[in-house]
């Protein structure tokens, strides 16, 4: 098997957090102190803690769990160091034995290869080093999409937005200059009522002097061929 796989099989595939099987002496206690806890419950009104939050449940993302394995991988030291420790651990977990006898017995274990609680916690703590090396690129990497899919994505409607309000502010100009056109074509539109009407009723004036003036002719007409004949 590969390192790799190992490590995965070490921190994933065995959920630590799934509910082991306790010691049988472990969970007689259990059992009688939640006893205990019921029958008081029954006679007095009592007051429970707020649950301490619990971390995003359900399976990690699997390409982000290989990218922080990959780099402990990498950064493998030598010897027997805290990931053997680890995997005697995980070769303990179905025993009947709890927590504290699984870790010292993990660690007679690992005494056998020529290791100790102090090189073992400071390999834990070089992997948490390079884990956090990990953390910190994640981190860069995440602000430069930011940078590029949202603050840059807020630039560009922040100009967009600028350009709607010039054309706004255009649109508003053009408003009123329709405004002003409608006015004055109301202006001329009655000018021209005036002056069609002023224009009538010269045509109406003249008509009429022409009508009294060619009729009194025309009545001269009748009358000297009537008269003079």
């Amino acid at each position: 098997m590969s390192m790799f796989k190992k490590l995965k099989g070490l921190f994933i595939e065995n959920d630590p957090s799934a509910p082991k099987e306790e010691p049988t002496a472990q969970k007689e206690a259990q059992v009688k102190q939640e006893s205990v806890a019921t029958e008081s419950n029954t006679t007095t009104d009592t007051s429970y803690e707020t649950p301490a939050p619990t971390p995003q449940s359900g399976k990690p993302n699997s390409k982000f769990v290989d990218i922080l394995l990959k780099a402990v991988e990498k950064n493998n030291m030598e010897g027997f160091d805290y990931l053997e420790y680890k995997s005697s651990l995980q070769s303990l977990a179905n025993m009947d034995m709890d927590t504290p006898t699984k870790y010292k017995s993990a660690l007679a274990m690992a005494k056998t290869m020529g290791a100790t609680q102090a090189k073992l916690i400071s390999s834990a703590n070089h992997y948490l080093a390079v884990l956090k090396k990990e953390n910190s690129k994640f981190k860069e990497a995440l602000k430069s999409q930011k940078t590029k899919q949202v603050t840059g994505r807020e630039g560009e409607i922040n100009e967009i937005m600028k350009l709607v309000k010039a054309k706004k502010k255009k649109i508003a100009q053009l408003e009123k200059e329709i405004a002003a056109d409608l006015k004055k074509a109301e202006t001329l539109k009655s000018g021209i009522n005036k002056a069609a009407a002023k224009v009538q009723a010269t045509n109406d004036s003249f008509t009429y002097a022409y009508q009294v003036v060619t009729g009194q002719i025309a009545s001269d007409v009748e009358n000297m061929k009537k008269y003079l004949s």
